[in-house]
């Protein structure tokens, strides 16, 4: 960005869109167009940050509680999910300066919605795109491209180019996100005593209530081992959104084995069913987000109540547009908070408005040390030291929110099964008003406990609210 002082300064409203900031810049004087340019994606990498951001913590078990944590997320969806021929009433989708977490040659585009299949196949020539897919998605109404880039040309002058089309209504890189865990060795086991989760969850009291029978938990990660003896039976439907290897990997068969186990380990909802999703690679632990949007209107599909969500990475319009319209119907979406640090930002999708975001804890009830901070962080759970499913039949160690991410998403499973009828942002309000405070360092998460949730939810279902406050 350029530091001349003689460039004129652009005076502009708060609420300035990144659309009109591009106008304004376009008329000014030569000297004042660099630095506008970059003006221009800090403002709309503004406005999207502040759409998405997480709303106050749902705390408290009553009503009102409850509707907030509800109604403002599908606001938010609704305020983004506007498409305007020429990308008129979005944020600019250019990557925000300094981000590299995206396909170095790939972007998504959405076209307006009267553009014909030969002025989007003249835009793909002018561009030099090769079309790799394409999808409908009717979450959001619309077909999304993805393609590959020709020549070397960056994915910002790309995007910034479509976004004058007035046939384009979005683009924006085609993201990155990591799997959330820290893996020790395969570990051997002599049973579920080993798992502290379960007492610090009260997980086998709150088993006498209910075990997530016949509920759907679709599981967006690495690909499940299909035949562990622990859990065998409980996957109903599987989706290959990434391609390449199938090859059962160590994060996803942990994932699913916190959640249904029933054998030599014991999951938090062992009469769950799931939905696989394979969304992201062996080797690098990788996804991106078309796989992950594929993953998401499969779920939605195919009946998915809760969606784990044990992988994290940078804030993607796309997919917030299609969180905020699963949510909408009713879909209870949970992530993991992220292991990058005390220090990190906000990571996604845990951070987004309408998904309720998952620390871990350890043994001791303190928060994992490479756990993520932040206010939009709303429950905790044991996720350090976990013995797990792995490959194989055998078992393993894991650490990180990713695992934590699990047995939320099971603990959910047991409220679906009691009360049909939950709304996420009812489940949101339960999980933290009948968890336990943690202190300074969990930023107000609370630690969940599922009996209390149960309990808690039985006296919501009586009328008796007084009795949940004294518990």
């Amino acid at each position: 960005m350029s530091n001349c002082s003689k460039a004129p300064r652009l005076r502009l409203p708060a609420a300035l869109s990144a659309s009109a900031v591009l106008l304004v810049i376009a008329s000014a004087p030569a000297a004042a167009q660099e630095m506008g340019v970059g003006l221009a994606i800090g403002v709309g990498g503004a406005l999207m940050q502040q759409m998405i951001a997480q709303p106050p913590s749902a705390g408290g078990g009553g009503s009102a509680g409850q509707a907030s944590s509800k109604q403002k997320p599908q606001a938010m969806a609704k305020q983004s999910g506007a498409a305007g021929g020429g990308n008129g009433n979005r944020p600019s989708g250019v990557p925000p300066r300094g981000e590299t977490r995206f396909v170095a040659d790939e972007v998504v585009v959405e076209f307006a919605p009267n553009a014909s299949q030969p002025a989007i196949d003249q835009i793909a020539r002018r561009y030099n795109l090769t079309r790799l897919e394409s999808q409908n998605f009717p979450l959001i109404g619309a077909s999304l491209y993805h393609y590959r880039l020709g020549g070397r040309r960056s994915v910002a002058d790309v995007i910034g180019a479509l976004e004058s089309e007035r046939t384009v209504a979005s683009a924006q890189p085609n993201y990155l996100y990591t799997l959330q865990e820290q893996s020790a060795p395969p570990a051997a086991t002599d049973g579920d005593a080993a798992q502290y989760v379960l007492a610090k969850l009260h997980v086998r009291e709150a088993q006498q209530i209910a075990t997530g029978k016949d509920v759907l938990i679709a599981v967006i990660d690495s690909q499940i081992e299909p035949q562990h003896p622990d859990f065998a039976d409980t996957i109903v439907k599987s989706f290959d959104a990434a391609g390449g290897d199938t090859t059962a990997h160590k994060h996803a068969t942990a994932m699913a084995g916190a959640i249904t186990a029933h054998g030599k380990l014991l999951g938090v909802a062992p009469g769950a069913k799931l939905l696989a999703a394979h969304a992201f690679g062996n080797g690098d632990a990788k996804g991106t987000s078309y796989a992950i949007y594929k993953s998401l209107q499969w779920a939605a599909d195919n009946g998915a109540r809760v969606v784990n969500m044990s992988f994290a990475g940078p804030l993607d319009p796309d997919l917030h547009r299609l969180l905020a319209a699963a949510y909408a119907k009713d879909l209870v979406l949970i992530a993991a908070a992220g292991n990058a640090g005390p220090k990190s930002p906000p990571l996604y999708p845990a951070a987004d408005a309408n998904v309720i975001a998952v620390t871990a804890t350890d043994s001791g009830d303190g928060i994992y040390n490479m756990a993520n901070r932040g206010d939009y962080i709303v429950v905790a759970v044991p996720g350090v030291d976990i013995l797990a499913a792995a490959p194989a039949g055998s078992y393993q160690v894991t650490t990180g929110t990713s695992i934590a991410a699990a047995h939320v998403s099971a603990v959910a499973a047991l409220l679906l099964e009691r009360k049909p009828t939950l709304k996420p942002g009812e489940i949101r309000a339960m999980l933290s008003s009948s968890g336990q405070p943690l202190g300074l360092d969990a930023s107000g998460a609370k630690l969940v406990d599922a009996l209390r949730a149960l309990l808690a939810l039985g006296n919501q279902s009586a009328g008796n609210d007084g009795d949940r406050a004294k518990r």
